[in-house]
């Protein structure tokens, strides 16, 4: 068993090693045409241009009509940019009709076009979720079968779809993103098997978390997800628990340390213009050395894996926080077993320098009698209305 898997651990390691030192060919970009959606910025509008630089006749989409003309003046001649919304039908054959006056014969169509939309499922909509699937599965969907005729009256034409980690990983927070991404990755697949007979080529874009608007505009998106829940469903959580997410979020490493989007529009770059495109890129480290590894690990790993890498900002630096939520725990039994349990791992792993997070200080009951556990059991935690000189071991939430 070692054995094999050594082998194929070498084996893989040598493939990668002949990749790198002797790589494929590009084609001759003269004559051909690459249409990409989603162009207004990030990877969509990065790759227009340098498709555009290479010499490839670029059509490019995109969905504010602001953009259109900022566009253009990046662009060469060649270039043609108009507006696509690629979740309303009559946009998308407005997009064939142009395309199919220009070319009878597509090299390539780039699916990149996307929005991200974070919220617990509790929070978040069915508009949001059915709005979040028309954008990124949906629409893709439809613009593949609309423009296949024209992808597959040539050989080695190639479909290139933009994914993520999120559609081989879940993560909490993400489940209408995650849901449209393992979506378009599963249609992928199916795709690229269906085209064997027409010599039509797929390729699967896989990046972790890079520094594009919908990263930046993550936060933004929990808020307003926060002010439009009803009312029962903000008791149930408290606001204390938007806080404590909003700590975690920024100072989440994989997001502090997002990655340069050049790394995926050199990506996209290759699948476009080489001879022979990967079925699948994962660029970038968080992508190939930590989601992928977490894919294949079991279920139990993958949980507990998952929940420390949010966990780790300042302050939460274990895997493991101490928090009590609204209704949920407000029993006396239940509280002790895990204050038990607390006090167990922190004198199991030695972490008696790392905070818990213990929003409602003296609020209650419950809160008061956790509170005075926490400072008789020397344990240091963060929470809001507190006065550190009364209180030594606590610390105000605000300077997290």
């Amino acid at each position: 068993m070692w054995v094999i898997v050594g082998f194929v651990i070498v084996f893989y390691i040598f493939y990668r090693l002949y990749q790198h030192f002797f790589p494929t060919p590009n084609i001759n970009p003269n004559g051909k045409y690459v249409l990409i959606s989603g162009c207004d910025s990030g990877f969509g509008h990065g790759l227009a241009i340098e498709l555009d630089k290479q010499g490839f006749n670029v059509l490019a989409g995109v969905l504010v009509p602001d953009n259109v003309t900022s566009l253009k003046e990046k662009l060469s001649s060649r270039a043609t940019v108009f507006c696509l919304d690629i979740t309303k039908e009559e946009d998308i054959d407005a997009a064939f009709g142009l395309v199919n006056e220009k070319t009878k014969v597509l090299h390539a169509l780039v699916n990149n076009a996307g929005i991200g939309m974070s919220g617990h499922i509790d929070w978040i909509s069915m508009a949001v979720m059915r709005k979040v699937m028309d954008v990124n599965y949906f629409g893709h969907v439809a613009m593949t079968k609309k423009f296949l005729p024209l992808l597959i009256a040539k050989r080695d034409s190639r479909v290139v779809n933009i994914c993520s980690i999120l559609g081989f990983v879940a993560l909490a927070s993400g489940s209408a993103y995650c849901a449209s991404k393992y979506a378009l990755e599963s249609f992928s697949d199916c795709l690229r098997r269906e085209m064997v007979p027409w010599g039509l080529r797929v390729s699967i874009i896989e990046p972790g978390f890079m520094q594009t608007p919908i990263i930046k505009g993550s936060g933004k998106s929990f808020a307003e997800f926060w002010s439009q829940l009803s009312n029962d469903v903000q008791e149930r959580w408290g606001e204390d628990f938007l806080k404590a997410g909003f700590v975690i979020k920024r100072n989440n490493p994989l997001l502090k340390y997002a990655e340069d989007p050049m790394k995926v529009v050199r990506a996209l770059q290759h699948a476009v213009m080489n001879t022979v495109p990967h079925i699948r890129y994962r660029p970038g480290w968080q992508s190939s050395l930590v989601f992928f590894p977490i894919s294949r690990s079991p279920a139990w790993i993958a949980d507990w894996l998952l929940i420390w890498l949010a966990l780790s900002a300042k302050g939460f630096s274990k895997p493991f926080i101490g928090a009590t939520q609204g209704p949920a725990a407000t029993t006396d039994v239940y509280i002790h077993q895990c204050l038990s349990k607390l006090l167990s791992f922190i004198n199991e792993h030695h972490v008696h320098d790392d905070y818990v997070f213990w929003p409602d200080f003296a609020s209650s009951h419950y809160a008061r009698e956790t509170t005075e556990w926490l400072i008789q059991h020397n344990i240091k935690f963060i929470s809001k209305e507190v006065n550190p000189q009364k209180v030594p071991k606590a610390q105000p939430i605000e300077d997290f």
